[in-house]
Parts: C-alpha cells; structure tokens; sequence
C-alpha cells in the first residue's frame, strides 16, 4: 500500500475512533474535568470535588423527566449531602431565561450550573436529557442513567449510599 493511500486510512480510522464514542465517558474512567459558572460571579469546578461523591445530572427546562428528577434530587441532596454528596445539575439551555423560569417552578437545593455551549455535555457524551453520572471519591465514573425513570430511584440511591460507605 502506497504511503499516502497508508495515511488517508490511518486518519480515516482515528476519525471514525472519536467520532464512533471510543473517548465517550464510559464507567471506569475519569471523569472529564469542567469548570462551569453557577450564578453571578461563582463557578464549580469537578476538580475541586475530589473525595466527594459527585452526582452530575444533565438538564434542560424542555425535559419532562426533569420536573420529577428535581424533587428527587433535593431529597438525595437533604439525606445523604453532609455524608459527601455533592449533586450538580448541568444545565444545558441555550437562554438562561428558560432555566430560571424552570427552577422557579422545580427550585434546586443543590448546585445549578449552565453551560449553554454544549462543551461538558459534549464531552460526557449525553444522549438523552436527562443524563445522569455518578462519580467516586477518586474522580472516576462509577454509574451512567440515561433518563429518568421512577423504579430505578431506589437503586440509584443504593449505588449512593455504596460509594458513600468507601472512604
């Protein structure tokens, strides 16, 4: 195979591994870092969370799973948040506006940050609003939810409690 025929696959292959999902965050890996703005001047940083359980959730004010995911999520933040639990829900719409209004409808008693450009659910790799990583003490994806469905709470919050209990 002539070189230049060589490289035209061996770029084509690299391609099709990034654009096919081998660099999606898969449970076992890190988690992709982000640094994220949560109102006004302050911002939250995954870094900054190491040896906390961190519960990242996805979200946008169109997501009808979301009005039932939040109460949900105020409740896991009440039980389980001086034990280190962190919750932080990403919201991924592209005006403000349309968040704010959902949060005075659903309000969070967990952090709320906004990333309109897409980056960290970009590099999650979300499908599906809304999504849901769990993540150890040691930075690195320990549970992936896709959505949010009603009978797997009780197991979401096990999975919670069972990293809570690793020191």
């Amino acid at each position: 195979m002539p070189l230049r025929a060589f490289c035209v696959v061996a770029a084509s292959a690299v391609l099709w591994l990034v654009a096919g999902g081998a660099l999606a965050a898969a449970i076992g890996d890190a988690a992709p870092p982000f640094v994220l703005p949560t109102g006004g001047d302050a911002t939250i940083a995954l870094a900054r969370l190491r040896g906390q359980v961190v519960y990242i959730d996805f979200w946008a004010s169109w997501c009808g799973p979301c009005r039932r995911s939040f109460p949900w999520m105020n409740e896991l933040q009440r039980r389980y948040g001086d034990r280190g639990l962190t919750i932080i829900a990403i919201n991924v719409d592209a005006k403000r506006a349309d968040a704010e209004r959902f949060l005075r409808q659903y309000p969070a008693t967990f952090t709320v940050a906004y990333d309109s450009a897409g980056t960290t659910p970009g590099a999650y790799e979300v499908k599906a609003m809304p999504s849901s990583y769990l993540v150890d003490r040691e930075g690195r994806i320990a549970g992936i939810e896709q959505g949010f469905l009603d009978e797997r709470r009780a197991a979401l919050e096990g999975h919670v409690r069972e990293l809570l209990a690793v020191r």
